[in-house]
């Protein structure tokens, strides 16, 4: 039988994390392709006991369905939290509990998006965002992506010639690159849509994982009403409880509710209640300066082992939180090639080619420092180091 699809899954880009799961089951590879957080970090007891409290004091409510928006506390919770940590006067109401960001990334294309309208979109980009997006068919206008952020006169002339309908950026620890904007190219950002009608999604998966601890204001807080702020509990405490968020204006909250009911009624209301109870009784701010403190110390390990153990010229980011970096290899070196190469000395990287929209990426590979312990990290590049130096 001819099965009659949709024309938009024509558009769907073939994902290279099929091939990338089939490869990395081999317990003897070591991976800094994917990105996960470190496991070992994830508070198991205390989300147990959680677990328990909310079984034993109210499972009946808890295994029933629930409103769209989400559990009020929980909302109120993570408005509490933006308004402590960046100033923001946040409301409960402004908020919308989703199942993982990435569903935030489904809808919002969902309620914005017809056939051909345009997205800008950070060069290189999140894979995940530019799959999510293709689905809906748009025209894709890349920025080029430097060390403090997105070029400011390409953004500017793009936002004035093409119009999108959303720009998407990751300004903190970049998802590939690990780069985060300078508080200059944040204020430059908002300024050049403060007079268009394009809307700023601000994904803020990474923003509470730099190093030093400390928070980096928001673009949202300089283009409040223009820009939609997606966040997720899932690099901070645990993936497998797939909840995040969307903090955005009331005008689209409204859409984006109706796009969500009509996608999955609400999400997980055990999680969101386990969750909420989870962080009335942990010392979150504590957790997450163990996760920076290990996060941070396999970074400076991978930089330290990329620079010494590997040919020049052959180039790395150098983030200031977050989870992955990307490195440039040698000239006319192929990110294919080491991915294949890589595997057969059982090691594994992503090859940049999937986070350029519009072609490139060949002579550049992401690597994930958070999963990999340093032991792991060292023996990992050691094997890395022998494929570039045996493609050189």
């Amino acid at each position: 039988m001819e099965y009659r699809f949709a024309r938009r899954m024509k558009h769907a880009p073939k994902s290279f994390l099929e091939e990338l799961f089939r490869v990395s089951r081999d317990p003897e590879i070591i991976s800094f392709a994917g990105g996960l957080p470190a496991s070992d970090l994830i508070d198991v007891k205390g989300i147990s006991r959680a677990a328990g409290d909310v079984l034993e004091e109210g499972g009946r409510e808890a295994l029933q369905y629930s409103t769209t928006d989400g559990y009020l506390p929980l909302r109120e919770y993570i408005a509490s939290r933006y308004r402590k940590r960046y100033n923001i006067p946040a409301d409960a109401s402004e908020i919308q509990i989703v199942n993982g960001s990435q569903q935030c990334l489904d809808l919002a294309a969902k309620i914005f998006l017809d056939p051909g309208d345009g997205i800008g979109i950070e060069r290189p980009g999140y894979l995940g965002a530019a799959e999510a997006f293709s689905l809906y068919e748009p025209e894709f206008y890349p920025v080029s992506l430097g060390g403090d952020g997105p070029d400011i006169e390409e953004f500017s002339a793009m936002i004035r010639d093409f119009s999108p309908k959303f720009f998407y950026g990751i300004p903190n620890s970049q998802n590939p690159s690990g780069v985060s904007y300078s508080s200059d190219t944040r204020k430059a950002v908002a300024e050049c849509l403060d007079d268009s009608d394009t809307v700023f999604y601000e994904d803020d998966a990474f923003g509470e994982l730099f190093f030093d601890g400390k928070p980096r204001s928001p673009v949202k807080k300089h283009l409040f009403r223009q820009t939609i702020m997606s966040g997720s509990f899932s690099k901070i405490i645990s993936p497998g409880l797939r909840i995040g968020w969307l903090f955005a204006p009331a005008g689209i909250l409204k859409e984006f509710n109706v796009a969500k009911q009509a996608a999955d009624l609400h999400s997980n209301f055990l999680s969101q209640k386990i969750l909420s109870r989870y962080l009335e009784r942990t010392d979150i701010d504590s957790n997450l300066r163990a996760i920076c403190r290990r996060y941070g110390d396999n970074c400076r390990l991978m930089c330290d082992l990329l620079d010494d153990l590997f040919p020049s010229p052959m180039s790395h980011t150098h983030p200031q939180g977050g989870m992955f970096m990307m490195a440039t290899l040698p000239p006319k070196m192929s990110s294919m090639k080491v991915f294949s190469e890589g595997i057969k000395e059982k090691v594994a990287v992503l090859p940049g080619i999937p986070f350029y929209v519009n072609g490139g990426g060949e002579d550049t590979i992401r690597l994930n420092f958070s999963s990999a312990g340093q032991d792991q990290i060292r023996e990992g590049l050691e094997r890395l180091s022998t494929v570039i130096r045996r493609l050189v």
